[in-house]
């Protein structure tokens, strides 16, 4: 990443982590920093850390970009490491879910590791901290430990051999949820006092089963992971920049190797929710279907939608390595999502809403019975191409073609106004219109001639000939506000805000034979129409498109 490689002046080099500003220092630290770097043979190590109880979002796209990113850029490697030390929200769909969407943005972890691996070492340290007098265990419920100006433990100056006890107790089950926590002694940056370090949750855990019932918080375990890890650079959002008191505090106390915490500006979307227990309300209320519903900004739902891999890594590359938190519009993604597709979607025609128009003098044509198409037409020297059918009964949009002559705006067919036909040189001249029993239009006859360079008509229109149906979701914004969670905009709460209009779907669009084989994922241009790609919906009889982007003047629907 270009931004990373401008940027990596202002990181520590491996050994050196003395140097930053607020770095705690030991008498051990430097024998401590000679052993890290010859773990790590001199070379950057980091870390992608994401909790399993969910799947990532576009905010983590931009997490595993710089941390992957920078340690490739400096030769160095990064660990995939899953926290997961709650397990009453972990489930093994999710360890899976990540570490396919890690792949699938391009990055192959030097090493799979979880927090749990090190559940041992983590209670072995706790220990430790309580025989050193710097952790106790607490009685007092959760709530009386919330805010920033709580009293005191009364339960903080207990003896050491007591708090060994009672953790030991706790550790063997004799304490009730909620009844016992560890904490440690000390004040974190934002007032909050003595941490929680250790609880008690009766619940199995995904890889250790019934082995424990005390689990180690976020706060504890995070920076000794980085310790066990030979982590040099622990690259995390800004809302952990109160906790480095603690990370370096932790670390310091035990005499481990303490690594560099750097903080950056966390990504944000409006128009969007990405907090876990939203979109798990919004997958209950059957508002989405799934973590991967293409209306959300999951990044398993944005690849459902067509969005590669490629552009994602993109933008978050061009929005940069900035302390500031990042509020950013989903036109902005979509940009830089169709700058990517136009170079790399082959270019198709097909139909949404379909009119038969048949073509009364197409025998003295002398029409082949096909003709290729460029699949990328905007660059003549691209050799790729497709074969398009040609017939006498073809179709184009409803929207194309108007009953009357009324809109001097409108520049496709009516009754009084030719027609271009895209690839094929033709040019349509109304005849007659053919009507069902309530008078709808259900056929237009037309009579074609040769384009001439004398009687050029004013626009040309896409068609298909020899179709075959199809079902296109058609996806906008899930919701009507910029900010759904903003209680004052939204005060009925972010689900009385659901756009209506989010999903329509067109059950027969109509879409030429050259993509009927197409695979799951496979992407393409709709001409005038936008970017379309294959969804896993798809059946042998049946191919389901996804719309990915608008095309920057909005499509057909926005042409005269």
């Amino acid at each position: 990443m270009d931004e990373l490689l401008r940027t990596r002046a202002h990181f520590h080099k491996v050994g050196e982590n003395f140097k930053q500003d607020g770095y705690v220092t030991t008498p051990k630290t430097a024998e401590l920093l000679k052993a890290h770097v010859a773990a790590v043979g001199g070379k950057v190590v980091t870390r992608f850390p994401p909790e399993p109880n969910g799947v990532l979002h576009i905010g983590h796209a931009k997490a595993i970009n710089i941390n992957f990113g920078y340690a490739k850029a400096m030769g160095g490697v990064c660990n995939l490491r899953f926290d997961d030390t709650n397990p009453e929200k972990e489930e093994e769909k999710f360890f899976s879910a990540i570490e396919d969407i890690v792949h699938w943005l391009g990055y192959d972890p030097a090493r799979v590791t979880h927090s749990s691996d090190n559940f041992q070492q983590l209670y072995l340290w706790a220990v430790k901290l309580i025989q050193k007098g710097l952790a106790f265990v607490c009685h007092q419920k959760v709530e009386e430990m919330r805010g920033f100006e709580v009293q005191l433990s009364p339960w903080r100056e207990r003896p050491i051999e007591e708090n060994i006890q009672l953790f030991e107790d706790m550790k063997n089950g004799k304490f009730d949820e909620g009844e016992a926590t560890l904490r440690l002694k000390l004040t974190l940056e934002e007032g909050k006092v003595d941490p929680v370090a250790y609880r008690i949750k009766y619940v199995p855990h995904h890889r250790t089963g019934n082995q424990w019932c005390i689990y180690p918080t976020y706060d504890y375990t995070h920076c000794l992971c980085d310790s066990i890890e030979n982590i040099t650079h622990s690259l995390c959002t800004k809302e952990f920049q109160s906790r480095r008191s603690s990370y370096y505090w932790l670390c310091n106390a035990l005499d481990i190797y303490c690594p560099v915490q750097w903080e950056y500006g966390r990504l944000n979307v409006n128009y969007t929710v990405v907090s876990k227990r939203k979109i798990l309300k919004l997958i209950t209320t059957k508002t989405v279907n799934d973590w991967d519903d293409p209306r959300l900004f999951t990044l398993t739902a944005l690849r459902r939608r067509g969005i590669p891999s490629e552009a994602i890594n993109r933008f978050v590359a061009k929005l940069g390595l900035t302390m500031s938190q990042m509020v950013i519009d989903p036109h902005v993604l979509d940009a830089t999502v169709r700058d990517y597709l136009n170079i790399h979607a082959p270019r198709t025609m097909a139909v949404l809403e379909g009119l038969k128009l048949t073509i009364e003098n197409f025998s003295e044509l002398n029409l082949p019975s096909s003709v290729d198409v460029p699949d990328f037409p905007s660059d003549p020297t691209d050799p790729r191409k497709h074969s398009v059918s040609v017939d006498r009964e073809i179709f184009i949009e409803k929207s194309d073609y108007k009953p009357d002559d009324s809109d001097k705006s409108f520049r496709r067919l009516t009754p009084k106004q030719a027609v271009g036909l895209k690839h094929i040189g033709l040019v349509l001249r109304f005849v007659k219109e053919v009507k069902d029993a309530e008078g709808h239009v259900t056929e237009v006859v037309v009579k074609a001639e040769k384009l001439s360079e004398k009687d050029k008509p004013k626009a040309f229109i896409h068609w298909v000939a020899k179709p075959v149906s199809c079902e296109v979701r058609l996806y906008d914004r899930l919701f009507k506000s910029k900010n759904p969670e903003d209680a004052q905009l939204v005060p009925g709460g972010f689900l009385s805000d659901i756009n209506p209009d989010s999903l329509t779907v067109v059950y027969n669009a109509l879409i030429d034979q050259s993509i009927a084989k197409s695979k799951v994922y496979d992407r393409f241009q709709f001409e005038r129409i936008g970017f379309f790609c294959v969804d896993r919906d798809s059946t042998s009889s049946t191919l389901v498109f996804n719309r990915t982007v608008m095309l920057k003047d909005g499509g057909a629907s926005g042409k005269n």
